[in-house]
């Protein structure tokens, strides 16, 4: 039978651990959420000019200079206006500016996060 000192509690080497994991996921959190801050104001920004698109009378070079004014004015370093796609198709102008943001976390473990929902169709309000 053991005695009630050997019952109580964790061990050291054990609080050791769950320290160690929290400080990872603590680290990782504290790394990856500027990313999804910056995705959030690429997506406002593409959407914004999106729906100041005039289908007939605003060019792509037009919506091209609007959005590196509003990347210059907001500080978005994770995407370049020349990473972003802007042509028209069947005479609809597309924003594309999904893009991938990848983090390094330890040694030579990284995270890739991946903005997908970046494709928008100019001239057409999105209900919000």
């Amino acid at each position: 039978m053991r005695t009630p000192q050997r019952q109580r509690g964790m061990s050291i080497p054990g609080m050791l651990i769950i320290a160690i994991m929290a400080g990872f996921y603590v680290m990782c959190f504290v790394k990856m959420v500027p990313h999804y801050f910056e995705y959030t104001s690429v997506k406002n920004i593409v959407q914004t000019v999106a729906d100041e698109h005039e289908p007939g009378s605003t060019t792509v070079g037009q919506v091209r200079r609007r959005i590196d004014r509003l990347f210059n004015t907001n500080q978005i370093y994770a995407l370049k206006v020349g990473d972003v796609d802007i042509y028209r198709e069947k005479g609809v102008t597309y924003i594309d500016a999904r893009y991938e943001a990848r983090v390094p976390l330890a040694w030579r473990i990284d995270a890739v996060m991946k903005f997908d929902d970046l494709l928008i169709e100019a001239g057409k309000p999105e209900p919000r």
